[in-house]
């Protein structure tokens, strides 16, 4: 199997990082999802052969040494670049793993998947959630199976994370749904953002976070114009003329957009902003990570 070498893996974030984490931790590069619409693939990354997934070598013994070093404890995020959860994962047990290191050196996590796979680990994530927070946040760019086989071929469907979502929150970890991104022409309607935060609902989930738009720059940008031609015929166009070059794609009727969808969150009870929900699971830790500031 092949592997990339690595001399360190879990990184300080910058001050404020996504969702209050204080790390970041990568056991893989690339990603086998196959998500038209993936920002990973832009050129500036510098990822080769993004569609192949490759672990990390001696990755274990590398965030053990890593989480070692540290001088303040924190919560990790994984998932940024590549879904921990991908098929490797199965056999290698990484996530796993360095989730039991996690425990063991009193961290936390806050994990970005699209794999049902994560309930697999509910027993860890339980354990890490005894002294540290837990984030799960499941990706959807819709909730439709059928759509999401075209727009993530390699991905498992939403129905899948529906369904490890309810299994984490039935354990008591903190889970929710980020949309992201929301797909103009394709996944931007108010039928389709109302169905999946009711869905995200039904499942437990405990927020729902939303950017309204794609972003678009240099490599990415051509992989996702190339599958609308061959998937949705005419709608690259409407977004040459819309976009041109741009790198933030707006939906059409952003507000109109952002009303809806914060109106059904609040009809379910369901935190959008990043900083409740980032308040949300870090609630009852404030002691924890006082206590372990400096180690």
């Amino acid at each position: 199997m092949e592997t990339v070498p690595a001399r360190t893996i879990v990184t300080r974030t910058k001050s404020g990082g996504w969702f209050g984490t204080e790390y970041n931790m990568n056991l893989y590069r690339g990603c086998c999802h196959g998500c038209i619409y993936c920002d990973s693939r832009s050129a500036c990354y510098h990822i080769e052969d993004f569609g192949q997934v490759r672990p990390k070598a001696d990755a274990l013994a590398i965030v053990r040494d890593d989480l070692r070093r540290k001088t303040r404890a924190g919560v990790v995020a994984t998932g940024a670049m590549s879904d921990p959860y991908n098929p490797l994962e199965r056999q290698l047990c990484l996530t796993r793993h360095a989730l039991e290191l996690l425990a063991a050196f009193g961290f936390g996590v806050a994990i970005d998947t699209k794999s049902g796979l994560v309930a697999r680990d509910c027993d860890v994530l339980t354990e890490v959630a005894a002294a540290m927070p837990v984030l799960v946040k499941f990706s959807f760019s819709t909730w439709d199976d059928a759509l999401a086989a075209r727009l993530e071929p390699g991905a498992p469907p939403p129905s899948a994370r529906f369904a490890a979502m309810e299994r984490l929150a039935r354990e008591g970890l903190y889970t929710g749904a980020v949309l992201m991104p929301v797909l103009p022409g394709l996944t931007d309607t108010r039928e389709t953002v109302q169905e999946l935060v009711r869905r995200v609902a039904a499942a437990g989930g405990r927020f729902c976070y939303c950017w309204p738009g794609v972003t678009l720059r240099t490599g990415s940008r051509e992989y996702y114009y190339a599958a609308l031609d061959r998937e949705f015929p005419g709608l690259r166009e409407r977004y040459q003329r819309r976009y041109g070059d741009r790198y933030r794609c707006l939906v059409p009727g952003v507000r109109r957009f952002w009303e809806c969808f914060t109106g059904v969150c609040t009809t379910y009870g369901l935190p959008w902003e990043m900083a409740a929900i980032t308040a949300g699971y870090r609630a009852g830790y404030e002691g924890q990570l006082s206590l372990f500031a400096e180690r």
